[in-house]
């Protein structure tokens, strides 16, 4: 999707442990190396994490995560990159997009 010419990538993964988020990040970092952010959140099992990756805090990978719970998902990994377009989104609709962002991978 894109918001005020800043680009926002999904992808979503079904993960059997914890350890699969690394090389998948990794994977996805070559792919996007010139990505500004590359934010995610997981949950397998009772573990979980999540990450802004520079973006102001709680406006990416805590919008991310919230979805995850509220679908009440696990063994997913969801990752966003961002294409800086030249204008800054404020905080109110970066988190509206990350959020989206989000809900629309999921819902496929």
């Amino acid at each position: 999707m894109e918001v005020k010419k800043s680009k926002f990538i999904s992808y979503a993964y079904e993960i059997a442990n914890a350890t699969e988020v690394k090389d998948i990040l990794s994977t996805i970092k070559d792919k996007h190396n010139k990505a500004t952010h590359i934010v995610y959140a997981y949950k397998c099992g009772a573990m979980a994490g999540k990450t802004d990756a520079g973006e102001p805090k709680g406006s990416a990978g805590s919008q991310i995560y919230n979805l995850i719970e509220l679908k009440a998902l696990d063994n997913i990994l969801i990752i966003i990159v961002r294409y800086f377009g030249g204008t800054k989104l404020g905080i109110g609709l970066l988190t509206r997009t990350y959020r989206t962002a989000a809900l629309e991978v999921i819902k496929k």
